[in-house]
């Protein structure tokens, strides 16, 4: 492939004659692709076992699978549901090392699309706070979709500036992930357009940038609290000198040492301008050396006291709004959910656990979408099928690949005479989507956005 002439001259002088040949090689060869099992809904085994193609472990996280790009995961009827996520392999190394755990505060600072957020959320068990925010109205539209697919019940979705969230939740979160806009240098290979667009003067640009949305999420970090950058690029001036100039910005930050293993190895401290030993203990993942495109992730301890925001938490609607919804719950599930239940408009959605007010920012997912209130009735959401496990749902019907296939056209479909209302399609007793019996049939509520042809079915 085509490679920018300063680019290359920039890497041969970084790296020295023979590591940047094999480096360079790497381009030459055919990219790796990577899933993520999702946590919520079925184990690694349990995916192994159960789709149709091969799917060989990435050592540097536990939950990733590298697949044949001709086996299409993505046309699987088990990526409609939620079953994974389909992600670039050293990708997944980043909210591996966040170590994110149930009940914490945690903010993706730059979430879209989506894969390190519900990577966290896998790992917190939907429980506590996943506020997941991208700036980008149209990106922050794909990354609450991906959160929907995912059963995620614990996350906010926002579309605010870095500064804005920093205003509102100064000392709030125990745990901030910055994977922060770069210059994009380990795309190259799997966009190769995407070299068409760098230039020593965009990665100066890139860095910038990380610097001002570093201070910012700085300002939102509790004592204690932990901030894992991460960036998809080579250059040291987006990476070990980013951080340098972090550290000396912020002198009670200090680098935390990093697990390598599977091919990942240390940050290059002699590649920072005061070549600061604790920068070696940051990790790159180069792509001659392991099976990915290549990343840079550093984990940062927060010790300097910091006055932690005590916002209002969000109050629950009364129930008596809650009738019409009840009546529905009664009906279709199994168990009554319980929690902070708020109401947009027509829409009422279930908020995670300790949320807080959520009315000075913009907000494009509030937890679990519930559904939508009409005249006298309530219609359940797309979300609540997939957020939910089967066992809680009172009316399923169990499908077939070739009705499978048909209920994700948006078909109708024959059910016996005695079901009635709503009800639960399932492959293989995981959730699809809602349909509503009646007189033997059942009426499709599949989103047309999302109805699809030539799915792939396991045999």
């Amino acid at each position: 492939m085509s490679l920018p002439e300063a680019f290359i001259e920039k890497m041969t002088r970084l790296l020295g004659q023979e590591e940047a040949q094999a480096f360079f090689a790497s381009y030459e060869k055919p990219r790796a692709y990577g899933l993520r099992a999702n946590l919520l809904k079925i184990t690694p085994e349990q995916l192994q076992a159960l789709v149709n193609f091969p799917l060989r472990r990435i050592a540097f996280c536990k939950t990733g699978f590298y697949f044949n790009p001709d086996d299409h995961p993505g046309r699987q009827a088990f990526h409609q549901a939620g079953l994974y996520y389909i992600q670039e392999p050293s990708a997944m190394a980043v909210a591996a090392f966040a170590d994110a755990q149930p009940g914490e505060k945690v903010l993706d600072l730059c979430a879209a699309p989506g894969g390190k957020s519900t990577q966290l959320a896998a790992a917190m068990q939907n429980q506590g706070l996943l506020v997941a925010n991208e700036i980008f109205p149209k990106r922050a539209k794909i990354l609450s979709e991906n959160i929907e697919r995912m059963g995620i019940r614990n996350a906010i979705v926002t579309n605010e500036t870095p500064e804005k969230l920093a205003d509102y939740f100064p000392g709030y979160f125990d745990k901030i992930l910055v994977d922060a806009p770069c210059s994009g240098e380990g795309m190259f290979r799997k966009d190769p357009e995407a070299a068409s667009y760098w230039s020593p003067a965009h990665v100066n640009e890139c860095a910038a940038l990380q610097s001002q949305i570093l201070d910012q999420a700085y300002r939102m970090l509790k004592t204690g609290g932990t901030l894992i950058y991460s960036t998809c690029t080579f250059s040291p001036e987006e990476n070990e000198r980013t951080i340098e100039a972090a550290l000396e910005r912020f002198p009670d930050l200090t680098v935390q040492a990093l697990e390598k293993i599977g091919g990942i190895a240390d940050a290059r401290a002699k590649w920072s301008i005061s070549q600061k030993k604790q920068l070696k203990h940051a990790a790159r993942l180069w792509p001659h050396q392991l099976e990915g495109e290549g990343h840079f992730i550093c984990k940062l301890l927060k010790t300097a006291d910091s006055a932690e925001a005590r916002l209002r938490e969000a109050v629950s609607v009364k129930e008596a709004q809650l009738h019409d919804y009840r009546f529905f719950e009664k009906a279709a599930l199994r168990e009554p959910l319980s929690g902070c239940f708020q109401q947009y408009g027509n829409q009422l959605f279930l908020l995670p656990e300790s949320c807080p007010d959520l009315k000075p920012l913009r907000v494009i997912r509030a937890g679990l979408h519930l559904g939508e209130f009409k005249k006298n009735r309530f219609e359940p959401n797309h979300a609540l099928a997939l957020a939910l496990p089967i066992s809680q749902f009172q009316s399923v019907l169990a499908l077939n690949n070739q009705s499978c296939d048909r209920y994700l056209r948006g078909e109708t479909l024959p059910v016996s005479a005695d079901k009635k209302g709503w009800t639960i399609a399932a492959l293989d007793g995981f959730p699809l989507g809602w349909g509503k019996a009646t007189a033997g049939q059942l009426k499709n509520n599949y989103p047309k956005g999302l109805r699809r042809r030539g799915l792939v079915y396991p045999e």
